[in-house]
């Protein structure tokens, strides 16, 4: 176990090193090919860890690589924890990135920084893997802040483009605030606890007083949102999509905004002492799903639609973490992962076809010009809708679910945001595959075509794992499923009352329900094209205002700040403090200046006064 853990995490840093060294003498296929055959091999060692773990005892392995920091009482080893929900991460964060690779040949093709683009692709998912394999938080930092530099560079990899670098610089701040929240958490537990390793964070986790473990849980929910994106840190991610089409997958789908859930699931045990911290989590995940729903209900921007469609479905997966389904969580995670990579790779299909067009608006009747792409968009648009059988039926059924035991309140929301899911998805469909075609002034009369087979394969695979995907965790499965391998990574489980079985059928319902009727509403409105502004809102368009509101409370006071200090407080207070340092040296030296005239018979004279002074002295003591 412990070797294949080893180059489970080591593949794709070989591969980041292989690329660096070899790149500039290898084809661009064959870099493309080296990069994603790192990965898969890293894919095909964790399944092989996967069987290993069913078959281990405890099924908790550690792996200690090296000693690593050893000061005073802090001791952190370089160490990694194999576990049902370290294992879990590692299959779909390998599996999706190898496919985002291969689609990643074709897409980025003829694209001068080629290379570079394989580069920090496999350095991202090193540090993905790097996060969720680390047996300690500080380890899991080194992780979480590589993630975070790898987005920087991906996301701005077009930097002579002015959006592209702000879009990189937005994610790299919004991100360090998170941080500062996980470095607290850090902070607060190591002064308990003396320790920072998780199975004796959890040992310790009952040395906690109230007031420290909610502080630290409300920690930990700000590095999340600033990692997945979450209010009030979430105004990046729509920026983000700046970055090519594969970036986006990766980091929406198998990555990234992935990390933040990851992390409260890990720390179950300490979010198990604080019933307000995980109120608060809940309501904070609550709130993003539907507030992020809304705005994709206005996006123009094909890839927005999507980046809102993220947030909210993040927000799900919090809100899920908030009531105590962990479970619930990651199944909505993987099949997230599943239906969101097959939705921006087929994105990405789109754009392709059409030379680069994002436009809804310069999109539609696409669906005959793209005879692979447009049926596995349809599979992964009806997963995302909640229609039965697909993945998402049962992975956001069983969040709902879980949810209305905790709180019928959070529910509606969720019910609600289910419905706006349901719509602006169909929305986006309609506007992309059907109804009238408005893209041949950006084609220039040629007509749009189909991406090749490096594109097209991992939209079929991801199809497959979009229909099949329910059958990890069917609500009549209890042992064999993925709650029940998941269960004992989780310390504690808050007791939710289980609903009967007509409830759960009513709940599914319901669910379904609300579905049909968010598609129904978006066919009925926009068969007819894009042009309905009676249903397009700008103040959704804007994101509710949230960056003009950061702008005025924070931008504009720190710009006027800054000025005034550069104004003000630089000459007059800092400048003067230093000019008028130099001054007084200057007019102290302009005195002495004096004494030192250069007159041999002054120097004289001042030596003869001097000895006559001395001499009047000892006289005078003598006498």
């Amino acid at each position: 176990m412990a070797h294949v853990a080893t180059l489970i995490l080591l593949m794709p840093l070989v591969g980041f090193l292989l690329v660096m060294l070899l790149g500039q003498y290898l084809k661009e296929k064959q870099v493309g090919y080296l990069a994603t055959i790192v990965v898969g091999v890293s894919f095909a060692l964790t399944v092989i860890a996967f069987f290993l773990l069913l078959g281990h005892s405890s099924r908790q392995v550690t792996v200690n690589l090296f000693s690593w920091i050893n000061v005073g009482t802090l001791h952190v080893p370089a160490a990694l924890l194999i576990d049902p929900l370290s294992i879990t991460m590692c299959l779909f964060v390998t599996g999706i990135s190898m496919l985002i690779h291969l689609y990643s040949i074709g897409y980025m093709h003829g694209e001068k920084d080629f290379r570079k683009f394989f580069l920090y692709l496999n350095l991202f998912v090193f540090s993905m893997l790097l996060l969720v394999l680390a047996n300690n938080l500080v380890l899991t930092f080194v992780g979480w802040e590589g993630v975070g530099l790898c987005s920087y560079w991906l996301v701005s990899f077009y930097f002579d483009r002015d959006k592209a670098a702000s879009a990189g610089k937005k994610a790299f701040i919004y991100n360090r605030v998170g941080d500062v929240g996980m470095l607290v958490a850090m902070f607060l537990l190591f002064s308990r606890t003396h320790t920072l390793t998780y199975l004796s964070i959890f040992a310790e986790a009952g040395s906690l007083t109230p007031t420290v473990a909610t502080l630290v849980v409300l920690a930990l929910l700000l590095g999340a949102t600033g990692k997945s994106a979450q209010i009030p840190l979430f105004n990046w991610l729509p920026d983000a999509m700046e970055g090519p089409t594969p970036v986006s997958a990766l980091i929406h789908a198998a990555t990234m905004v992935t990390a933040g859930v990851y992390l409260l699931c890990r720390m179950s045990p300490v979010l198990a002492l604080s019933v307000p911290g995980r109120t608060t989590i809940a309501v904070v995940g609550g709130v993003t799903a539907f507030v992020a729903a809304t705005i994709a209900c206005s996006q123009k921007d094909i890839k927005k639609v999507l980046a809102f469609s993220t947030i909210s479905q993040i927000g799900y997966m919090v809100l899920a973490v908030g009531v105590g389904a962990y479970s619930a969580a990651i199944f909505l995670m993987i099949s997230h992962a599943f239906f969101k990579a097959l939705l921006f790779l087929g994105s990405g299909s789109v754009i392709h076809s059409l030379h680069g067009e994002q436009d809804l608006r310069k999109m539609g009747g696409l669906q005959k010009y793209l005879p692979l792409t447009f049926p596995t968009f349809l599979i992964g648009w009806l997963t995302i809708s909640g229609v039965p059988p697909f993945a998402g039926f049962w992975s956001k059924g069983d969040v709902l679910a879980n949810v209305f035991e905790y709180s019928p309140v959070l529910w509606v929301l969720g019910v609600l945001t289910a419905l706006l899911t349901a719509y602006y998805m169909s929305r986006l469909f309609v506007l992309t595959f059907r109804g009238t075609e408005r893209f041949r002034e950006e084609t220039e009369g040629h007509d749009p075509h189909e991406s090749p087979w490096v594109m097209t394969a991992p939209l079929v695979v991801l199809a497959a794992l979009s229909v099949a995907g329910g059958v990890l965790d069917l609500p009549w499965v209890h042992h064999n499923s993925l709650s029940g391998f998941l269960t004992p990574s989780f310390g504690f489980i808050p007791v939710i009352g289980h609903a009967s079985g007509v409830a759960q059928t009513g709940l599914a319902l319901v669910d379904v329900a609300v579905a049909v009727i968010g598609i129904l509403a978006a066919f009925s409105i926009w068969r007819s094209g894009p042009d309905q502004p009676r249903y397009e809102s700008s103040f959704l368009e804007d994101v509710w205002h949230w960056d003009d509101f950061y702008d005025a409370s924070i931008g504009r006071p720190l710009t006027t700040a800054s000025q005034f200090g550069d104004d003000v407080i630089e000459p007059n207070i800092i400048d003067g403090a230093v000019n008028g340092v130099a001054v007084s040296v200057r007019r102290s030296a302009e005195g002495l200046r004096k004494v030192q005239s250069g007159f041999v018979r002054q120097y004289a004279l001042a030596t003869v006064l001097g000895l006559a002074v001395i001499v009047v002295y000892l006289v005078a003591r003598v006498g």
